[in-house]
């Protein structure tokens, strides 16, 4: 089965990418990305990217639902 590389929500996209660069800023490797492209990183450069916007959208989610949750 072939995956889709078409986002859910076409209309995040910019801001996805956009939290991308933010992270590789924060990680030292914007510079690199900007000269050669997302393509020439390694995996695991990949992979830390990934899995902190993965950590920042949780955290976004659940700092939006605590007020609403009315636990604290």
């Amino acid at each position: 089965m072939a995956r889709s590389r078409k986002p859910v929500n076409p209309a995040a996209e910019n801001a996805l990418d956009t939290m991308k660069f933010e992270i590789a800023t924060e990680l030292g490797i914007a510079d690199q990305v900007r000269s050669s492209g997302w393509s020439t990183m390694t995996s695991a450069d990949c992979g830390r990217v990934g899995g902190q916007m993965v950590r920042k959208m949780i955290q976004q989610y659940e700092s939006s639902i605590a007020p609403n949750s009315g636990l604290q």
